[in-house]
């Protein structure tokens, strides 16, 4: 298979990145075009003039060799920084110090640093929402939501949570219906910014009772700004059955939360906001490492394929470049 000359990727998440990063490498030309105004997908981060606020991914690990060889080239490049919280785990038994002591990387000085660092170089469509790919015999054209048209391509690889993807891989039956198996599930992240400290030695806790999933101080990560700011996520089931709540409502209720699963009367808050995710996270591990139809030059890639982590992001792009290259 001959070597394509121009490659579109739909999504710049970590997926997409990673699939535009490999492909760069080997002399293709890639244009990324992203829905979104800001980059990195759920590794997005909300600035204010209280603080930073990572509002989707918290922190990632490195398990997989390759990933973590090119962790530490991003750790030596200055964008991300190591972790280790006051780490615990609360549950109906009560508050105790988490016993998990993988490494942690965060994106310095918030988690969007990653992402920019990593696009660059890279030619990126922001606000532009592809709805549909049509091949003709000069390659793939692409049409945005407001009737723009972008290409020819040779290739094209999708990026997105699964439940996007399928309208945009009409011309691959096999493909729609593998994407339409995957069940993503929704959250909703509540940043806040308190006038005082809490009264607790919590930096970061699994939450495993009660409407929230997870809780951290957001300014104990490195880089981050003195403010006393915390960012609380939900439960995917709490979430599914609170969608439609106004998000006024959904921070009152989870902060609510917060103070209970501390035992602590929080102090006034200067900001409060809350991010809804209808695509936190996919429900379940995959083994497909990225979905291919090289007959047609269409390929798809993201967390879901592999595992709901920037890791299974990360190698998942990786798979797909190495499809798009005819590479195994």
């Amino acid at each position: 298979m001959s070597l394509p000359t121009s490659v579109a990727i739909i999504g710049a998440g970590m997926a997409g990145i990673s699939a535009a990063r490999q492909l760069k490498e080997a002399g293709v030309a890639v244009e990324l075009f992203d829905k979104s105004r800001g980059t990195g997908g759920r590794m997005s981060s909300k600035r204010t003039d209280h603080g930073e606020f990572d509002i989707g991914t918290q922190y990632f690990t490195a398990r997989h060799g390759a990933f973590r060889a090119e962790v530490e080239r991003w750790h030596a490049s200055g964008w991300v920084d190591t972790w280790q919280p006051n780490l615990y785990r609360i549950d109906e038994q009560g508050m105790q110090p988490s016993t998990d002591e993988q490494h942690r990387y965060v994106g310095s000085p918030r988690m969007t640093a990653l992402s920019r660092a990593l696009l660059e170089d890279l030619p990126l469509h922001n606000s532009v929402r592809i709805t549909a790919l049509d091949k003709h015999e000069q390659g793939w054209l692409l049409t945005d939501a407001d009737g723009n048209h972008y290409g020819p391509f040779d290739r094209v690889v999708v990026a997105t949570p699964a439940p996007q993807a399928v309208p945009l891989l009409s011309a691959a039956p096999q493909l729609a219906k593998a994407a339409e198996q995957i069940g993503m599930e929704p959250g909703w992240a509540v940043s806040v910014s308190f006038a005082t400290p809490l009264n607790t030695p919590v930096e970061a806790a699994f939450v495993r009772t009660g409407p929230l999933d997870w809780i951290c101080a957001n300014h104990s990560k490195p880089g981050r700004s003195a403010a006393c700011t915390w960012v609380l996520q939900s439960t995917p089931q709490w979430a599914a059955a609170h969608l439609e709540t106004p998000p006024a409502k959904v921070a009152d209720l989870l902060l609510e939360a917060l103070g209970e699963t501390l035992h602590t009367a929080l102090p006034a808050t200067t900001l409060v906001h809350a991010h809804r995710w209808l695509y936190a996270r996919p429900a379940e591990d995959s083994e497909w490492g990225a979905l291919a139809a090289p007959d047609l030059g269409l390929y798809v890639c993201g967390d879901w394929c592999l595992a709901g982590r920037l890791e299974g992001a990360w190698l998942s792009g990786r798979h797909a470049a190495h499809a798009v290259l005819g590479q195994h």
